[in-house]
């Protein structure tokens, strides 16, 4: 169950790396196999992806998904049966989770991603019970959903090491918060399983940390099937010690983002590709698409509006950036609805359990699509009337999947050798 055969938004012709990847698929699979008994996956994870035809990408990994409602039905019984596999393996006698969400207890969408997780560990035959850090949850609260069911959250209590609702005392503890506000004291060094760790969470863990981990992910995989490790690895700086109320830091921002583009463009006249390099500079840690710019050239960050100064200095839980992250932007290839789209690949344990598009139809194939105006297309099942599996041939449609699901597993092992860098 490694890889379903799902169809993406391309058409036509593979491209060379697709090809190379398919080609491949046996020793990756093995290669795979044996990382995964050197080192531990995470319990879940979605990855960003950018299909620019000359590359294919992971622009950022997230260790607490929530946006498992928006994957296919039809996945169910994958994520399932990944579930199953995941609990086995961190707690074999599992019986009881506590699923700890974020404290948005007024955001539909979000509310709808914990019933769907709920929904997956129930039937991989658990008691789950929903616990909140919120301190606006002080009794048992019933919130309504848009398709007419209803949720309970529980204030979450502790007891010595242990924590759980007053009449529930689970053996696995399960965060789908990312922390951005801090480790909870709640929390701290208690005795029960915790998935993912605390250090996971946006209070600890960096995307430079991740991406570095990723380089040493990749240029293995490159070595393995014979490939250029940029097509698959965006480049990535780190600057710190910004300021950007006070505009402290901007000129060095500047001259790495210039470094950068000048560094892509050799590349890009490597390869061939006639195309404006652009750099993504976005907030070292945190989700939600906040603190992100689409920059051609440091020029552009000097002397910012105060608009835009805001949107840079502040990412979720009101928390300042100082650290910023210079990404290689990727293009996307990818239309969806009439509007750019980009691939997330969801994973629980190794496995992937499907996907979906990100859309934004008010923006470019340079810029940031998680941002207010986007809207989720289910990745579908490819079926035999309409893309034949065509018994592994490279130029059948419903392979091209495979290629995603290769890159969004190398970013989840590079997430696992993050983790075990406590």
């Amino acid at each position: 169950m490694s890889v379903p055969h799902l169809t993406t938004a391309l058409t036509g012709p593979l491209l060379d790396l697709e090809r190379k990847i398919l080609a491949a698929q046996p020793e990756i699979e093995h290669w795979f196999r044996n990382q995964w008994q050197e080192h531990t996956p995470p319990f879940y994870g979605s990855v960003d992806l950018r299909n620019a035809a000359y590359k294919l990408a992971p622009v950022d990994m997230n260790l607490f998904p929530g946006g498992f409602n928006n994957l296919n039905p039809d996945f169910h019984p994958l994520a399932v049966q990944a579930a199953m596999m995941a609990l086995e393996g961190y707690c074999p006698d599992a019986r009881r989770v506590l699923l700890i969400p974020e404290n948005h207890t007024r955001n539909q969408f979000y509310l709808q991603n914990v019933a769907a997780l709920a929904k997956i560990l129930r039937q991989a035959g658990v008691l789950v019970r929903i616990g909140s850090m919120n301190p606006e949850i002080t009794a048992a609260t019933t919130l309504e959903l848009p398709d007419g069911t209803t949720m309970v959250q529980e204030p979450v209590i502790r007891k010595g090491n242990r924590v759980g609702l007053a009449d529930f005392d689970p053996c696995v503890v399960l965060l789908n918060n990312d922390l951005s506000a801090g480790i909870p004291p709640l929390l701290e060094n208690i005795e029960q399983t915790l998935l993912p760790p605390l250090h996971a969470g946006w209070s600890t863990r960096t995307k430079t940390q991740h991406f570095t981990a990723y380089d040493r992910v990749v240029n293995e995989f490159a070595e393995l099937i014979g490939i250029d490790p940029w097509v698959v690895n965006p480049y990535f700086d780190h600057v710190d010690g910004l300021d950007f109320q006070s505009r402290e830091g901007e000129e060095k921002l500047a001259a790495t983002v210039d470094t950068m583009i000048a560094k892509i463009q050799l590349k890009y006249a490597e390869h061939g590709i006639a195309q404006t390099p652009f750099v993504i500079v976005k907030a070292n840690a945190g989700t939600y698409g906040m603190g992100i710019m689409s920059v051609k050239s440091g020029e552009e960050l000097l002397g910012l509006n105060r608009k835009q100064r805001n949107k840079m200095s502040v990412i979720k839980e009101g928390v300042t950036v100082h650290d910023v992250i210079v990404q290689e932007g990727v293009p996307t290839m990818e239309i969806v609805d009439d509007g750019v789209a980009e691939p997330v690949v969801y994973m629980l344990d190794r496995f992937v359990i499907g996907g979906f598009y990100r859309v934004h139809t008010g923006r470019g194939i340079d810029e940031n699509l998680n941002a207010p105006g986007m809207h989720f297309k289910p990745l579908a099942f490819a079926t035999p009337l309409s893309t034949p599996d065509c018994d592994g041939s490279p130029d059948c449609e419903a392979n091209r999947f495979y290629a995603y699901g290769v890159v969004a597993r190398l970013a989840l092992l590079a997430a696992s050798l993050e983790l075990e860098q406590e």
